[in-house]
């Protein structure tokens, strides 16, 4: 069995936080993005920071550089998630399937209410990167699968990274922070509100540690008893 190791590249933030009583956007939202190493392979999480940031970041994090990334798995297709993408050229970018297209619908419906060339063409950009994406298998790699948490999105989907001694989520927008999951909360304007809850229950039920979408990794507080 290969050894795998997970590091945090860099901490994402929202753009507002109601759990710190932010009621307009203050920041700009990126997620939090993680390598996954397992074997040769190379697979960088939700690269959300842009091109150049994201790849200073892998390069102080982990002493690599873009050309050595394989895969790029995007848990959800909000640009939060992705916006560095394009500074890896040896990549193969993955989504679930269910997100992918699901995006692409709602993409391709904003176009055609736009009349604006401007606008018209940064859509169509986006359309082309999405489109870029292939649709992930349930397994990424050894001991690295695919966790389904629908709910944020139509298409959420974490990882499940397992090795001899613990459970590690790469949980995404199911659970955004630490606080979050302490305090129940899902994010506002879910696709899917049961389906949000549910997703954040079942993090709290599987993993030992705990990657959110917006946050530095945490233990599970369920192993205190929490």
């Amino acid at each position: 069995m290969p050894e795998v190791r997970v590091d945090v590249i860099s901490i994402g933030t929202l753009s507002r936080n109601l759990l710190w009583k932010e009621t307009e956007p203050l920041r700009t939202p990126h997620a939090t993005c993680t390598l996954v190493r397992v074997g040769k392979r190379n697979i960088l999480v939700d690269p959300g920071l842009p091109g150049v940031a994201i790849a200073a970041r892998l390069f102080e994090r982990t002493g690599l550089k873009p050309d050595a990334i394989d895969t790029i798995f995007t848990t959800s297709a909000r640009p939060a998630h992705r916006g560095g993408v394009a500074a890896f050229p040896n990549a193969k970018l993955l989504m679930h399937e269910i997100e992918q297209k699901t995006a692409i619908q709602q993409i391709e419906a904003l176009l055609d209410e736009t009349d604006e060339a401007a606008d018209r063409e940064i859509i169509q950009r986006e359309l082309d990167q999405l489109a870029a994406y292939q649709h992930a298998d349930d397994q990424l790699a050894p001991q690295v699968d695919l966790f389904p948490l629908f709910g944020y999105t139509a298409g959420t989907c974490g990882l499940l990274i397992s090795t001899a001694t613990q459970t590690i989520l790469i949980a995404t927008d199911a659970v955004p922070t630490r606080e979050h999951l302490l305090a129940g909360q899902v994010l506002p304007g879910s696709a899917d509100l049961e389906k949000a809850k549910e997703s954040l229950q079942e993090v709290y039920e599987i993993a030992d540690l705990i990657i959110p979408g917006h946050d530095n990794i945490f233990t599970n507080p369920r192993n205190f008893g929490g």
